[in-house]
Parts: structure tokens; C-alpha cells; sequence
């Protein structure tokens, strides 16, 4: 039986070298390096529905820049002629949706036939007749465009109670109200990570004070804020954007925090601190990168909410002065006439809608294309 000294004790000779003419070395990188923000693109581009909300956007933007130039209209052009007139689109009148109708109720018959009162192909249908103390009356469907004597001119989203061009108005009132909600995020968004990320990283003490003041600070209401500021500094823009980025700031100052106390002991920043990397190139460098994504979620989601609260301070008269519109402005006019004019409403909450939800689903697009934990992957 051999025994240990036998077994590991192994000739020279039984050795021999191999490759010893082959020439060994790493496989060589197929393609380009992509850096963070290549990187997130690229993720960003296979999401189509993210694709299509930023398409969205995009085209509202462009409208709210151009197409209030070429309507023909000015925002403020009153006529008293052609006030609360219906919807008139062109092709989409033929098949009777848009087509410039309203109805027009106890009327009496015999006036049918004065041109006049009912010129020459505004009727288009009578839609109820009956009796009252021995009189024919009707309700009936009439061309408001022939019956207010304009037939030639087209209003794509009808007038309002002064013959503004709703048209006109309602993409200078998204223009108004994507500054205002913008600036203000802008803000926001600023203010909130400096102030989230120092509190968060430095912990303890400072941390504590810190959010203190944002406790003090949430605890006035946002409309009180709005009253006294617009008091003080007018009914404008500055002071509505003012307004929003009073006690705005908090709810990202706190998301940028809990994010700072998630990452701020993970390895890879323990390391650079044991390295001598100075804390603001921690701050900004290291641990930032990591929460980007749900703040930029988060910033998404805070410019239709923006838009919505100045639609809010529209509606209990706080909003811009006369006649500058916006898209809570025209929200506010349009609600007095919902049941007689319902498309005033319909044409306001329909963009509002579809910003709130563009916004949602590419804020979702560029949280996930942020998120370090996919970087480099198919």
C-alpha cells in the first residue's frame, strides 16, 4: 500500500508543457461602449408605448407652438355675431358629426318659413312638434352657421361666449399651461434632489432639521399660499408658477431621500469613500445615478398634476388675468355652460386627458430605462 509521500510525489519527468507556440489572449469586444445615458436610449426606443406617449407629447407641443399662428383667429378676436357656436369640421360634416348643428327649442311653426328668422337651408330637421294655449310650436335642428348668418367660416372647436375661436384658444391655453407646469417641475425637481440628497446622505442630525422644514412647510395649504401670493404679486404666471413651487419640492426632496438612505452604505460607495472621493462627487456621481429613475417618474408625473392645479386655482379665480387663456381658464369658463355647451368641456378635458396619460406612460418608459439594474441587457 503506497502511502502519502508516495502519492504526491510525482517525477519531474511525467510533466510536460502544453501551448507553449499558441498565443493566448482575451476576445476582443464586439460593437461599441455604451455609456449610462446611450444605454437608457436605447432601452427607451424598444418601448413602444413609451415611444408613442413621447410622440404624444411632442405633437402637443408643436401645436401649442404653431398651430395657434395659422388658425386665422386671434385668441382674443371677439364677435358678437357668432357666439357660442357649434363645432364645424370640414369632411366630418357630410356624415353629420361636427357638422356646425344645435337646436334650437320653442319655436313657432308658422316662423319656419320667415327668412329672416330661418334663412334658406339652415333647418335641417324638426325634432319635436306640440302645443302651447292653442300655439304650434317645434323644436328643431338648424345650421347654426347659415342660421347666424356665417356660412362661410369653420370653427373646428366652435366659439365661446364672447365668439372667440376655441380653436385658437385652447393650443395657446396647452402653450400657457406647459410653461407653467414645466418651469414649476423644473423647480421642483432641482430644489428637491439638492435638499433630498444632502439630507439623506448626511443622516443623523441634519437630517432631522431638515425634514422638520418640510413638515413646517407642508403644513399651509397650497391654496392659502396661492391666495396670499396672488394678493401680493397679481394675478400672472410668476405668481401661479410661485405658487406651485412653495411646497412642491417636498414630495421629491422625500423620494430623493429614502432613495439616498437605500444606496449610501451599499458597496460600490463605501469603496469610493474609502477611496477619498469627496462627498459631492458621491453625492452626484455615485448615488444619484442609482435613484434617477423614479424621480424622472416622478417629474413626469408632476407636469400634468401641475397643469391640473393651476386648473384648480382657474376655477376658484385665481388663474391667469383676462384674456390670457389656459387650458384650466378655459375648463373654468366651459363648466358654467356644461349642460348647454358641452363641447366647451369636451375638446379642454380631452387634452388634459391624454397629457395626464402620455405623461404616465413615458414617465413608466424612462424609469425603466434608468434603472441601473437593466444596464446592458437585451
Amino acid at each position: 500500500m503506497m502511502t502519502e509521500k508516495e502519492i504526491y510525489d510525482i517525477p519531474q519527468e511525467k510533466f510536460r508543457f502544453i501551448n507553449l507556440d499558441d498565443t493566448l489572449h482575451d476576445e476582443k469586444f464586439s460593437g461599441e461602449a455604451l455609456g449610462f445615458f446611450k444605454d437608457a436610449w436605447v432601452r427607451l426606443r424598444r418601448n413602444r408605448v413609451a415611444i408613442l406617449a413621447m410622440s404624444m407629447i411632442l405633437f402637443i407641443v408643436f401645436m401649442s407652438i404653431f398651430a395657434p399662428m395659422f388658425s386665422g383667429y386671434g385668441y382674443n378676436d371677439q364677435n358678437l355675431n357668432r357666439l357660442n357656436m357649434p363645432p364645424r369640421v370640414p369632411g366630418l360634416e357630410k356624415i353629420g358629426i361636427f357638422d356646425g348643428s344645435k337646436t334650437v327649442n320653442s319655436v313657432r311653426k308658422t316662423s319656419l318659413s320667415d327668412p329672416e328668422k330661418f334663412p334658406e337651408g339652415s333647418v335641417i330637421e324638426i325634432l319635436r312638434e306640440y302645443t302651447i294655449k292653442d300655439v304650434e310650436m317645434v323644436d328643431v335642428k338648424v345650421n347654426a352657421y347659415i342660421y347666424e348668418g356665417i356660412g362661410d367660416e369653420y370653427f373646428l372647436m366652435g366659439t365661446d361666449y364672447l365668439g372667440r375661436d376655441l380653436w385658437t384658444r385652447l393650443w395657446r391655453g396647452a402653450r400657457i399651461s406647459l410653461i407653467i407646469a414645466i418651469v414649476a417641475v423644473s423647480a421642483n425637481i432641482f430644489i428637491g434632489v439638492v435638499y433630498g440628497a444632502v439630507a439623506g446622505y448626511y443622516g443623523g442630525t441634519t437630517d432631522i432639521i431638515m425634514m422638520r422644514i418640510t413638515e413646517i412647510i407642508a403644513a399651509f395649504p397650497q391654496v392659502i399660499v396661492a391666495t396670499l401670493l396672488i394678493l401680493v404679486l397679481g394675478t400672472g404666471i410668476e405668481a401661479i408658477i410661485l405658487a406651485l413651487v412653495i411646497n412642491g419640492w417636498i414630495g421629491t426632496a422625500k423620494l430623493v431621500r429614502g432613495q439616498f438612505l437605500r444606496f449610501k452604505e451599499r458597496e460600490y460607495v463605501l469603496a469610493a469613500r474609502t477611496l477619498g472621493v469627496p462627498d459631492k462627487k458621491l453625492i452626484f456621481r455615485h448615488i444619484l445615478p442609482n435613484s434617477i429613475g423614479p424621480v424622472i417618474t416622478r417629474a413626469m408625473i408632476s407636469v400634468p398634476n401641475a397643469i391640473f392645479s393651476e386648473s384648480f386655482l382657474a376655477f376658484i379665480g385665481l388663474g391667469l388675468q383676462a384674456p390670457e387663456p389656459s387650458i384650466g381658464v378655459l375648463l373654468s369658463d366651459a363648466q358654467k355652460v356644461l349642460l348647454t355647451y358641452p363641447t366647451q368641456t369636451l375638446f379642454p378635458a380631452i387634452l388634459i386627458s391624454v397629457l395626464l396619460i402620455s405623461f404616465n406612460l413615458f414617465g413608466n418608459g424612462l424609469r425603466d430605462a434608468f434603472d441601473p439594474t437593466m444596464r446592458g441587457t437585451d
